[in-house]
């Protein structure tokens, strides 16, 4: 099956994830101008009266740039929604973004209503959801979604424990849409090997707190790039629901990383500030922090992604 239009011609196979609290219009903006899929939570915003502010003004500094330079390659913005019974904004942030057409959709731990879907459908927009697992998968195609985020292991945030060689295999056996992998890609031959593998795109996300432009603190970031894969803790204490996180910032709240208690889902709350509070102050982050050792700005990124990517494949071409 062709890829939806509105995920072709990109400068690299790559939409960056959603990262809650880091991901901000200038963020976005930066991505999107880099020519690849920039991305945001919807519940960045706030007050949820700043969602149809940020949009506008993500649409019209790209409108802009699309003006500037009518040759460039500017990729789709896209946001994220939390569809769960504690984010009490998620009729308002789906209508919002709805009358702004947001042109990708990405849905995460529950699958979207159909009401949602339909709603993006009727402008030509698109759905991809989050899973983890191949029954999450197999519920997300029911409800209708037009593609599959793939999130295996290692992934920054909120992630799952599977082989991303078993996950892209079993869901493909099901599903020739879009898929995308997500999961410690932080070069452009990792983003060139989620495409062996058979998924269509990559989803990058720690490796893009780890820029100038990203909405995170300098510590932040220098711990990123100070950290190695041995340094990501998997725990569900902080939100309810399992991810990855820097062992430092753990250590820093004053708790043993090697001895946290468990959580359990009904304490997940993306509502309030007790969430933001623990993204804040405990750093999500991926398995690939090892190959981070700088703070690049966004259009330098993606160009060296994208020459490594290139002479991967033309080294395999040679081969």
């Amino acid at each position: 099956m062709a890829l939806p239009k509105v995920l072709q011609h990109l400068t690299l196979p790559v939409i960056s994830s959603p990262m809650f609290i880091v991901s901000y219009p200038e963020l976005v903006i930066a991505q999107c101008k880099a020519g690849i899929v920039g991305s945001f939570p919807a519940l960045n915003a706030r007050p949820a009266e700043m969602l149809d502010d940020w949009l506008t003004q993500i649409e019209e500094s790209l409108d802009a740039h699309r003006r500037q330079h009518p040759d460039a390659i500017i990729g789709p913005l896209a946001v994220n929604q939390i569809v769960h019974s504690s984010n009490a904004r998620l009729e308002h942030d789906v209508r919002v973004c709805v009358d702004h057409r947001v042109p990708i959709f990405i849905t995460s731990l529950r699958a979207p209503p159909k009401e949602m879907i339909d709603a993006v459908h009727s402008y030509g927009g698109i759905v991809l959801h989050d899973v983890i697992n191949l029954r999450h998968a197999q519920k997300a195609l029911e409800a209708g979604v037009d593609g599959l985020i793939l999130v295996a292991a290692g992934a920054g945030g909120h992630a799952g424990t599977l082989s991303p060689f078993a996950l892209v295999g079993e869901v493909r056996r099901l599903f020739d849409g879009p898929l995308i992998l997500s999961g410690s890609i932080a070069s452009g031959g990792a983003i060139l090997a989620a495409q062996a593998m058979g998924a269509d795109l990559a989803y990058v996300g720690t490796r893009f707190i780890a820029t100038k432009e990203a909405h995170a603190t300098d510590s932040y970031k220098q711990a990123i790039v100070a950290a190695s894969a041995s340094d990501i803790i998997y725990t569900n204490l902080f939100t309810g629901v399992h991810g990855n996180y820097i062992r430092a910032s753990i250590e820093a709240a004053g708790l043993d990383p090697d001895n946290l208690p468990e959580s359990n889902k009904a304490a997940m709350n993306f509502g309030d500030g007790s969430a933001a509070k623990a993204w804040k102050d405990i750093w999500g982050a991926g398995q690939g922090v090892g190959l981070m050792d700088d703070v690049p700005d966004v259009a330098t990124l993606v160009q060296r992604l994208k020459g490594e990517y290139d002479s991967r494949l033309r080294q395999l071409a040679r081969a």
